[in-house]
């Protein structure tokens, strides 16, 4: 999967991903390989993604809003 996490100022990761969880408004969810459409508003919490390599990386947000298409992962957070 590709993952791009955008601010209003910076790229701060684009990459692939194996694993990405998100902080949802109806609660935190997992997205993988093949997830279903969705577009989901962010709050406060932490983006947690995995590389192919195994390696995680953590990301504190306030908010923003997840696309989730065809194994592209977009957020824009705030």
């Amino acid at each position: 999967m590709t993952l791009e996490i955008i601010s209003a100022s910076e790229i701060l990761f684009k990459g692939e991903a194996t694993l990405v969880t998100l902080p949802g408004e109806m609660g935190a969810f997992t997205v993988l390989k093949n997830h279903a459409s969705i577009i989901s508003v962010l709050v406060p919490g932490k983006i947690l993604y995995r590389s192919p390599d195994g390696h995680e990386e953590t990301i504190q947000v306030k908010g923003g809003i997840a696309d989730v298409d065809n194994n592209v992962i977009s957020v824009c957070i705030y």
